[in-house]
Parts: structure tokens; sequence; C-alpha cells
């Protein structure tokens, strides 16, 4: 049999309880081994600042796992008017808005500071607005585009009428297509999913932040912070990506929004979003444990 040859079953998708509970099991397992290593004063802070950092980090890649579904993708049907969505894959474009959320979140913390101050909760507002507004001015440009350009009103191919507008979709669906443009429903889902990507990217480089901020002064004598920020911005871009593409995986092609039939596997996204972020949050810590 070959990888060519075989067919997705027909339970493609469905939400699978036992592979889920071993994922979550071993995600606790790995936070249990950061309160471990916390302990032993091998990472800096103390168990409880350990078990803190990883937890939100896993967190914030389950926020970024959930608004990428939100997101809608084309690929390349939605290039050639045959199919709604943005013409690009799910990992580069929910890349793009977690990056956007990531420089909004990242000036807000180097302007007002972090911990669990007001500092902390502007830098997440920030890494929101700024991965929603990436979306937003996206989705109006690909729209501008679509309808301007190539002549093509947005119509989904999903549902009858748009959930919000009420707008008939079938009177401007064209036949032979799966739909094309960006319907209300479908721009609303990107600015969402802009909105989460930017809060768990943001979440994931504040939280590493601390650490290394709290880690790196016992490890070099002098100004430590601009490597903490450096560290910090690289492990929370490489993170965001992980949840990407594994989201993208799960989504397999092309999505309208929240709207989409493939709107609903956004669980099974979310687990293994946990696992990842235990093992890459467990990674980026020991980066700078003290052996």
């Amino acid at each position: 049999m070959s990888a060519i040859a075989a067919k997705p079953g027909a339970n493609a998708g469905a939400f699978q309880p036992v592979a889920s509970i071993i994922a979550l099991v071993i995600a606790v397992i790995l936070i249990g081994a950061a309160y471990f290593l916390g302990s032993a004063g091998i990472l800096a802070g103390g168990a409880l600042f350990v078990v803190q950092t990883i937890c939100l980090i896993v967190l914030g890649t389950a926020l970024i796992a959930f608004g990428v579904h939100f997101v809608p993708v084309g690929g390349a049907p939605a290039a050639m008017g045959q199919a709604p969505g943005i013409a690009t894959g799910v990992a580069m474009l929910a890349t793009g808005a977690g990056l956007a959320g990531l420089f909004g979140g990242a000036w807000a913390a180097a302007t007002f500071g972090t911990g669990f101050g007001s500092g902390f909760w502007l830098s997440l507002v920030g890494g929101a607005i700024g991965g929603g507004l990436m979306m937003a001015i996206t989705c109006l440009m690909v729209n501008i585009s679509y309808v301007f350009g190539m002549g093509i009103p947005p119509a989904s191919g999903k549902v009858a009428k748009d959930p919000i507008t009420k707008d008939t979709q079938a009177a401007y669906k064209s036949q032979g297509t799966e739909g094309h443009g960006l319907p209300f429903i479908s721009y609303v889902g990107g600015v969402i999913g802009g909105l989460f990507g930017g809060l768990g990217g943001t979440l994931i480089y504040v939280e590493l932040l601390d650490f290394y901020n709290a880690a790196l002064p016992k490890m070099f004598v002098g100004e430590t912070g601009a490597l903490a920020v450096g560290l910090a911005g690289i492990f929370a871009i490489g993170i965001f990506l992980v949840i990407a593409v594994l989201s993208a995986y799960n989504i397999t092609g092309t999505i309208e929004g929240p709207h989409d039939p493939k709107f609903k596997r956004f669980p099974r996204a979310i687990v293994a979003a946990i696992l990842a972020g235990a093992v890459c949050g467990l990674v980026a810590l020991l980066v700078v444990a003290a052996f």
C-alpha cells in the first residue's frame, strides 16, 4: 500500500479519546518534570515559578491552535476563484498573524514591563490587537482583489446563508466552484483567529521573557536584558510555528472559518498543542538550566 493510494477513513478528523488521554498524560508528566527541576534548583525561580511558566506556555499553544481554525484559508483554489478564503497555506497565514501579534506584544512588554501587573495584561492586549489587526487588513485587501480585480462576489460553499448577515450564498456562487472570495463570516473568523493567535503567541513570549530575566543573571555577569528578549522571541516564534503546522495537518487543506465543518476538529488540535507546548516549553526552559 503506497501513501499515494491510501484513502482517509470515514472517521477522518474524528476525536480520538485514547490517543488524547495518552497525550495529556505525557504533558502532565513533562510539567511534573519541570516542577522537579525547579525544586532541585536546576531551573531558576523555584518549582512554582517554573510550573507557572510552562503551564502558561501550554495555555498559549492551546489558544494558538484554537485560533488557527478560525482563519479562512483557500490555498491554490482560492487564487483561481474556485474556493473561499485567502490564497495561501494555513501555517503561513497563521504565522503571519502570530508574528504581527508578537511584535505588538513585545512592544507593550518593553514599554510597560511584564510580571502579573498592568504590563502583563497590556502586553496580552497589544499582542491580540496586533494579530487581529493584521488579519483584518489582510482580509480587506483580499476581498478588494477578489471583487475589483477578479470580478467575483464573496460566496460561501459550506452554508446556504451567512450565519451573521443571513445573506443567501447560492445566488452568488459560480457553478463548478466551492464558492469564492471572503464572505462576512469568514472575514469575522479571520479577525477572531488573529486575536487568539496574537494572544497565545504573546503569552508564550511574556512568560519566556520573565523566566529568562530570572535565569540569565545567574549565568552571566553584566546586562542580560537584550539576550533574554532575543531568546524569548526566538523560542516564541519557533513554538508558534510548531503549533501552526500541527493545526494545518489537523485541518488538511482549506477551511472557510468557524462555519466550516472542519472547524469541529479543533479539539484534536488543542490536545496536540498541549503536548507539543509542554515539550517545546520544557526545552525552552532547559536552554538556561544550571547543570
